[in-house]
């Protein structure tokens, strides 16, 4: 077996691998006896059938199979121990088709996109903004009263707010306002006004007080939600698909009342015993805050880096013709007018990609377990603070995260976004930040372009 390596120029080459009859004659042997005890042949024992009539029926699928292994093993073996660096995948180029019945020796012939040659220098000569976000007043105490609100409980109230959690009895009415005679009937049931979707519905019940009656229309309110009116009306699915007007007789109102500024609000919101008094309290919540406008100042330093480093790097040499039958080659019915349209965007991030490469073979950056361990920590404990649910153990947490990086929908962002974050990282320590304090208004404006 022969491989043949030709360079077109800096980002385009030609593979050709020949296989001769010698190079499979044996293994296509060894196959096809395997193929006539697996499948026997009507009127042979099993491994008896003759090999000529093996190679009639099953010859051209197992040569087939056979050329296939060893093409891309050739291939990668080659581009491995010559680390050609490349852009996308092989396209076959061969100008006649293979004729696997009469062929004993074969050419495969791929065009290869290669990455360009370029350096990224990082120096304290190159210069980043980092944009420091002031944590204000206003928010701090934006965010005590939301987690008084979150951590609140429910009081029986005498007015009904949107919020409210509002308990009673609901009967069907006819279109002229009176009781429906057999109609349905819900004895204990509960509705709260805020999620309705409809809001004409919801203010019918904004101000309404305990032992009055409400008439509204559910399916109205829930837009129809089959789901939410079988729970409310208290009927199977495919019964509550119902459209009339109900009366709602009104027996208890609760309402939302803001927890008191304690050490259960303190322990609640931060964990057990991380403050003891509202003047910790506050430092700490400073303190969160801080930590998650370091998110949000890191991904505008990631924008900026970006914007620096391709200006830095200036516009990369790229097998644009290659890129662009590889990408038609990727899609079943391929648009070459909306691959071209698309393609300075595709170029844009193509280019990005090679810098962070580069990047990171420059400084040896290589993901560890714990770097993905670490990002898979953080995704849980955003998905269980969506749902209410903060300062858990740490057993609970890993065992969550564990599960994400199992979970190929998964693994393959966090081992990515965890890969971005060394580079990142890396570019931080290794550049100078051009450091400013901003308040929340000014970084916001920042976005506006």
């Amino acid at each position: 077996m022969n491989v043949n390596f030709e360079k077109i120029d800096n980002v385009n080459a030609k593979i050709t691998i020949s296989i001769t009859e010698d190079d499979y004659r044996s293994e296509l042997k060894k196959n096809l006896t395997d193929v006539g005890i697996k499948h026997p042949i009507k009127g042979f024992r099993p491994g008896k059938a003759p090999m000529s009539l093996l190679h009639k029926i099953y010859g051209q699928q197992v040569l087939s199979d056979i050329l296939d292994r060893k093409v891309g093993r050739a291939f990668s073996e080659y581009v491995t121990e010559n680390k050609v660096n490349l852009l996308g995948e092989p396209l076959p180029s061969n100008d006649e088709p293979i004729d696997l019945k009469n062929q004993k020796d074969f050419n495969f012939t791929f065009a290869l996109g290669l990455a360009p040659e370029f350096e990224v220098k990082l120096d304290k000569k190159v210069k980043i903004p980092y944009y420091n976000i002031e944590v204000s007043d206003e928010m701090l105490e934006n965010q005590i009263a939301s987690f008084r609100k979150r951590f609140g409980k429910q009081v029986p109230g005498e007015v009904a707010a949107e919020d409210s959690l509002i308990r009673g009895s609901l009967v069907e009415l006819n279109e002229d306002g009176t009781e429906k005679e057999g109609g349905i009937n819900a004895e204990r049931t509960m509705l709260v006004p805020a999620y309705f979707k409809n809001d004409d519905q919801k203010q019918k019940f904004v101000g309404a007080k305990p032992n009055t009656d409400i008439v509204y229309n559910p399916s109205i309110a829930v837009d129809g939600n089959v789901n939410e009116l079988a729970s409310l009306l208290n009927l199977d699915k495919d019964q509550a698909d119902v459209k009339s007007d109900f009366r709602f007789h009104i027996t208890e109102v609760l309402v939302n009342e803001d927890a008191e500024l304690d050490q259960e609000l303190f322990d609640n919101a931060l964990g057990k015993d991380q403050a003891k008094d509202i003047d910790e309290f506050k430092v700490k919540v400073r303190e969160m805050l801080a930590a998650q406008l370091t998110n949000d100042s890191n991904y505008r330093f990631s924008l900026d880096a970006e914007n620096v480093l391709k200006k830095k790097v200036g516009d990369l040499e790229l097998p644009e013709d290659f890129l662009k039958r590889f990408l038609a080659s990727r899609e079943e019915n391929p648009d070459p007018a909306k691959i071209e349209e698309n393609f300075p965007n595709t170029k844009e991030q193509l280019t990005w990609h090679l810098i962070k490469e580069k990047i990171a073979q420059n400084f040896a950056l290589k993901l560890e377990v714990e770097d993905k361990m670490r990002l898979a920590r953080y995704f849980a404990a955003q998905q269980f603070a969506q749902y209410g649910m903060s300062n858990l153990p740490d057993d609970v947490i890993d065992n969550y995260a564990h599960k994400l990086l199992e979970d190929e929908r998964y693994a393959g962002e966090i081992s990515s976004r965890a890969m971005d974050d060394k580079i990142f990282a890396q570019i931080k320590s290794a550049v100078t930040l051009d450091e400013k304090s901003v308040t929340v208004e000014e970084f916001n404006k920042l976005f506006e372009k």
